[in-house]
């Protein structure tokens, strides 16, 4: 099974076996307004009952903590947090430069605090390219 979120699979794996929200909700002990939730990555199931959940749906519990979170869906470039990260690592650089030239123009900076400023940049950079290059192994 391709790469989704744990909603996506549970949504799937339910339809495939001819159940509703409510027959799922009712094997569960829970209200199909949950299920509801889940599958929309509103939520997620309680880890206790994650045994009965993947017994029910025909995986493993394995199976289902393969399933990425809401934010790291296969159909969206990362989550919320991975994407402000994204947006971070990016500026944090430009920031930095444009605060080296302007310091520097003013006088206002040593060589030193110059190289460390744009240091950091540069690591952030490197940490940006490096987390393209891990959503691309994704």
């Amino acid at each position: 099974m391709k790469k989704q979120t744990l909603g996506r699979m549970i949504a799937a794996l339910r339809k495939e076996r001819g159940m509703t929200q409510a027959d799922l909700a009712g094997r569960l002990g829970v209200t199909d307004k949950a299920v509801s939730k889940w599958e929309r990555d509103l939520s997620c199931p309680d880890i206790a009952s994650l045994p009965t959940l993947a017994q029910t749906l025909g995986v493993s519990v394995d199976e289902l903590m393969q399933a990425q979170t809401a934010g790291g869906a296969a159909g969206q470039p990362g989550g919320q947090a991975e994407q402000i990260a994204g947006v971070i690592l990016k500026a944090v650089p430009l920031a930095m430069g444009v605060a080296v030239v302007v310091l520097s123009l003013l006088k206002q900076l040593d060589l030193n605090s110059g190289f460390g400023m744009l240091g950091v940049a540069a690591l952030c950079l490197t940490a940006a390219v490096w987390q393209g290059e891990r959503k691309k192994e994704d």
